[in-house]
């Protein structure tokens, strides 16, 4: 019998009995993107609902790839770590069913969201006279609806066993979409309609941009060379509103490729070796596939100031509430040498040298009693 027949005998099941150590790794590795997914994006909501700075039409779509990733890290990972050490969850039909059908809507509705991202960002730089009129409130609320209506309408279909059916694959050693009783799988159209239409629009996009905001630079040097002058202050808020659009675009297309870098590997190695004749491949692949859960903060923190300032804003705000509730005779003390209010952050900041005043003031207070005796 031929290598290649053994392996095909073995399957992932079997392989990862033989490989536990490698298992247990996978599983450690799982439950730490889990654990930063889970604060990441919590603090990415959290940042985006109090932070007025940040706060913009794109971050309705990045609050709700936000909750799409926090949704994934919270119900589906968990999953895939008791997978990993061996807990057999699979052949409960329940289960097999909800798991990858939440997986499966995740991915459709994050690169959705993305779409919608990008779209805004290619009519806010290349069509600024239609912005106003197409975000509009009931606008963006119509766009998320129907981002989370296709990405669960493509599921339904599996979900129901009319096209395909979620069942546990031997082979993969998990729950995965396989073909019904009539030998159809829906696998191929949710990859074109779910994946490839949406990376073609979003390439579109992008392609928008980059040649109008070219276009644009080039026009503005032609017209300082030719007048041989400064720009004034009005062309140079433009240029400075063009280059603040152009970073959180830049930010956007940073989430686009994390995505692709981390789903595109599961997608070529299944294509490539449906009899999983490389496991330890297929491995690989799912826990890069999990790392997108946790990629979106890591990128909001190193490409953007101004979501590293909320996120900062936000956990200093908690260390100081708790700085602020175990001293309450110090908190009194603020209060009363600051009787009109004072924020909370600046109490924090300025406590011990409010504390300084009122030590002060009883020690000359002692002192009077002192000259009086």
């Amino acid at each position: 019998m031929t290598t290649s027949n053994k392996n095909e005998i073995i399957g992932f099941e079997l392989w990862a009995e033989k490989n536990q150590n490698i298992m247990n790794a996978a599983a450690f590795l799982t439950l730490l993107i889990m654990c930063i997914g889970i604060i990441g994006n919590g603090l990415t909501i959290i940042a985006l609902v109090k932070s007025p700075r940040i706060r913009n039409v794109a971050s309705a779509f990045i609050i709700s790839l936000g909750a799409a990733d926090l949704l994934f890290c919270v119900v589906v990972l968990p999953f895939s770590v008791s997978r990993f050490l061996n807990f057999n969850w699979a052949q409960n039909p329940i289960l097999c069913s909800i798991v990858p059908f939440l997986q499966y809507v995740n991915v459709g509705v994050s690169l959705l969201f993305i779409s919608m991202i990008t779209i805004n960002r290619y009519i806010m730089i290349v069509h600024t006279s239609l912005y106003s009129r197409i975000y509009r409130p009931i606008w963006i609320a119509s766009m998320i609806a129907f981002c989370l209506t296709l990405a669960l309408g493509m599921q339904i279909p599996t979900l129901l066993g009319i096209w395909g059916e979620y069942k546990h694959d031997p082979k993969l050693g998990t729950c995965s979409i396989t073909v019904d009783r009539w030998g159809r799988s829906s696998k191929t159209a949710l990859f074109i309609i779910g994946f490839i239409i949406p990376c073609i629009v979003i390439v579109c996009c992008y392609t928008g941009i980059f040649w109008v905001i070219r276009k644009s630079e080039n026009r503005m040097q032609k017209h300082q060379i030719s007048t041989r002058s400064d720009p004034n202050t009005k062309s140079m808020q433009a240029i400075k509103r063009k280059r603040n659009e152009w970073r959180l675009t830049k930010m956007v297309l940073a989430i686009f490729l994390s995505f692709v870098i981390c789903y595109l590997p599961i997608t070529i190695i299944k294509t490539t070796d449906p009899d999983v004749l490389h496991p330890v491949l297929h491995l690989i692949a799912y826990v890069m596939l999990y790392i997108s859960a946790c990629f979106n903060p890591i990128i909001y923190v190193i490409m953007n100031k101004q979501y590293r300032k909320a996120y900062k804003s936000i956990l200093q705000f908690g260390c100081c509430k708790t700085a602020t509730k175990r001293m309450p005779v110090l908190r009194t003390i603020s209060k009363r040498l600051h009787p009109h209010g004072q924020t909370q952050e600046e109490g924090c900041k300025t406590i011990v040298s409010q504390v300084s005043i009122a030590l002060e003031t009883m020690d000359n207070n002692n002192r009077n009693m002192s000259s009086l005796i």
